[in-house]
C-alpha cells in the first residue's frame, strides 16, 4: 500500500491503454515538494468515475493504477486507463504478493517478491500448515488472506462430488466450501480424480471451473454462488478425454472461458456480474485442447492467445474478433502448455506435433514462423515437445522439459539445440514434467516427484542451487513410473510462502530468509 510516510518519486504517468476512458497522457518527474502538488492536483482533478489504487507492478516497482469507480472492488482487474509509476527514492523492494490465478499475476509464471532464501534447510522446510483434502490436479489460487483449491470426493463407479475450498492463508482453516455433484464417465479413467483448472480470484469473487465443464462464480467472503454455467448443458460442449482444464481469465467485466462449445462458442466471454454471455468465438469443429487463454500487450497491443488443436487464434478479448490465426493442427488434441512471448517471439510446444516459434510483426497484425519441429516422433524430438511444461525464455535462449524428462536448451532464433539434461526430472519416462516459476536470476523447479529445486539457467548449463523433497506425489499414472505415482499440481507462490497440493492434502510452507 502507499503511505503518506514513504518518501515515494513520481517519475512517470506513462501508459495509456483505454478505450473506455478518454484521460490524458502526462508526465511527471522529480521528487521536490512541486512534484508531491502535482501529485496531489492530478489525484484531485479525477473524474468521480475514476480512482486510484496501489498495487505492485512487474519486476516490483510499486504502481498507481487509474480504475473506473464502478470498478471500485474489483482490485485484480487490467489497467482501466493510465498506469502511474511510482519508484521509492531507494532501491525498489519486493513487497509480499498474492498468487490470484494460473501461474500467478498474468499467468506468466514470475514471482517478484524478495526476502526469498537460497538454499533450502538440511533438515527440509518449515511447513506451517497441512490441511486434509480430497483428490484432483488443480493448483491453489491465493489472493487477500485466503487459499482457494478444488478437489473430489468419489461416492460410486465415476461419480462425486467436486468441490471448491476456501482456507485462513494464515492457519489453513477452512473457512467455507461450496461441492457440486459431478459424473466423470467418458474420462481417461485413471486420469478421473478431481477438477484440473486452478481458481481464479476476481476481487470480491473467485471462478472456477470443474473436470466436466461447471463454471462456477461465488463470493470470496461467503461461499455464496453468484452464477454459474454448465457447459455441457448450456453450449451443448463435448467434454474431451483429460477434461476441461481451462482456468477462466478475467479482463475488465468479462471472465473469458474455453468452453468447446457448440454454434462457434469454442471460447465466450461471460459477464462476471451475471455470467451473461457478452461474446463467443471459434468454430466447434474440433475439441477445445487443454491449454490456458493469456493475454499478451506487445507495443500495447491487447492480444488474447487461444491455443487450440486447429490453430493459435489471437482475438480482440473486448470483442472476441479473430484478429489473426496460424494453422497448427495438433494430435490427441494435446495443446497443454501455455504460450509465452518474450519481446516479439511468440512461442508453444505439444506432446506428439513439437513446437513452433514465430516473430510478430512490429505492430502485432501478424507472425512469421522462425522455426518448427521436424516430424511427429516425440521419441527422436529434433528440438523440443513439451506436455505439462510451460517453457521459458530468458535472453537468447528458451528452456524446457521435453517429452521424456530432458531438459532442454535451444536457440531462440533457430530452435538449434544447446543441452540437454536429466537432472531435474531425474527419470527418463514419457509425460515426467516439471514447472518453473522466475524469481530474480533464478527459478524455483517443482518436479513431479514432489521434490522443489532452486536452479539457474544458461547457455552452458542447468545450474542447481539447492533441492529439497515438498511433498508426497500421490496421483495415479499409467505409465511405470520409480515412485509409483506422480505430483502434476502447479503450486502457487505468496507471502513468501509455497502452497502445494497433492490428493491427501494442501500444505504452506515458508520460503522466507
Amino acid at each position: 500500500m502507499v503511505s503518506g510516510a514513504i518518501p515515494f518519486l513520481l517519475f512517470g504517468c506513462m501508459k495509456l491503454t483505454a478505450t473506455t476512458l478518454r484521460a490524458p497522457m502526462m508526465a511527471l518527474f522529480g521528487s521536490d515538494a512541486r512534484t508531491s502538488e502535482l501529485c496531489r492536483l492530478a489525484v484531485r482533478s479525477l473524474p468521480a468515475h475514476q480512482y486510484l489504487w496501489p498495487r505492485l507492478g512487474a519486476g516490483g516497482w510499486p504502481m498507481m493504477t487509474l480504475y473506473p469507480r464502478t470498478e471500485r472492488k474489483d482490485l485484480m482487474r487490467r489497467e482501466a486507463s493510465i498506469v502511474l509509476v511510482l519508484s521509492m527514492a531507494v532501491t525498489p523492494s519486493a513487497a509480499p504478493e498474492d498468487w490470484p490465478e494460473w501461474r500467478g499475476k498474468g499467468r506468466l509464471g514470475v514471482w517478484y517478491e524478495d526476502g526469498i532464501l537460497d538454499e533450502f534447510p538440511d533438515d527440509g522446510l518449515e511447513v506451517q500448515w497441512r490441511t486434509p483434502i480430497g483428490s484432483g490436479y488443480a493448483g491453489p489460487a491465493v489472493a487477500d488472506g485466503r487459499v482457494f483449491v478444488t478437489d473430489f470426493t468419489p461416492t460410486e463407479r465415476n461419480q462425486g462430488f467436486e468441490r471448491i475450498l476456501c482456507l485462513r492463508e494464515e492457519t489453513g482453516e477452512i473457512l467455507w466450501e461450496h461441492a457440486w455433484e459431478v459424473d466423470y464417465t467418458g474420462l481417461q479413467l485413471v486420469y478421473a480424480i478431481g477438477p484440473r483448472a486452478t481458481p481464479t480470484v476476481d476481487g470480491d469473487r473467485v471462478h472456477v471451473l470443474g473436470a466436466m465443464g461447471r463454471l462456477v462464480s461465488l463470493k470470496v467472503e461467503t461461499g455464496e454462488v453468484l452464477w454459474e454455467k454448465d457447459f455441457v448443458r448450456d453450449y451443448e460442449a463435448a467434454v474431451p478425454v483429460w477434461g476441461m482444464t481451462s482456468a477462466p481469465l478475467v479482463d475488465g467485466e468479462r471472465v473469458i472461458a474455453l468452453a468447446g462449445g457448440e454454434r462457434n462458442a469454442k471460447v465466450v466471454a461471460l459477464h462476471r456480474d451475471t455470467g451473461r454471455e457478452l461474446w463467443r468465438a471459434l468454430s466447434s469443429d474440433w475439441e477445445p485442447g487443454y491449454s490456458q487463454p493469456i493475454i499478451f500487450e506487445p507495443g500495447g497491443k491487447r492480444l488474447l492467445m487461444i491455443w487450440h488443436p486447429r490453430a493459435l487464434s489471437v482475438l480482440d478479448p473486448v470483442t472476441g474478433a479473430v484478429i489473426w490465426e496460424e494453422p497448427f493442427i495438433v494430435s490427441m488434441g494435446m495443446t497443454v502448455s501455455t504460450p509465452i512471448l518474450s519481446g516479439r517471439h511468440l512461442f508453444v510446444s505439444s506432446f506428439y506435433d513439437g513446437a513452433r516459434m514465430w516473430k510478430l510483426a512490429e505492430d502485432s497484425s501478424s507472425a512469421t514462423l522462425l522455426w518448427e519441429s521436424s516430424g511427429q516422433s516425440e521419441v527422436k524430438s529434433d528440438k523440443i515437445h513439451t506436455l505439462l511444461n510451460t517453457a521459458v525464455i530468458q535472453g537468447d535462449y528458451l528452456y524446457g522439459i521435453d517429452s521424456y524428462g530432458q531438459l532442454r536448451c535451444l536457440e531462440l532464433e533457430t530452435g538449434k539445440r544447446v543441452w540437454e539434461s536429466m537432472e531435474v526430472t531425474g527419470e527418463k519416462q514419457r509425460w515426467v514434467a516439471a514447472w518453473f516459476v522466475k524469481n530474480g536470476d533464478r527459478y524455483f523447479i517443482n518436479n513431479d516427484r514432489g521434490e522443489l529445486i532452486i536452479a539457474k539457467f544458461s547457455p552452458e548449463g542447468f545450474h542447481e542451487l539447492s533441492r529439497t523433497q515438498l511433498i508426497e506425489p500421490t496421483s495415479p499414472t499409467v505409465r511405470r513410473r520409480e515412485l509409483g505415482a506422480v505430483q502434476w499440481s502447479h503450486p502457487a507462490y505468496a507471502n513468501r510462502h509455497i502452497i502445494a497440493r497433492n490428493d491427501k492434502e494442501i500444505l504452506r510452507a515458508s520460503l522466507a530468509k
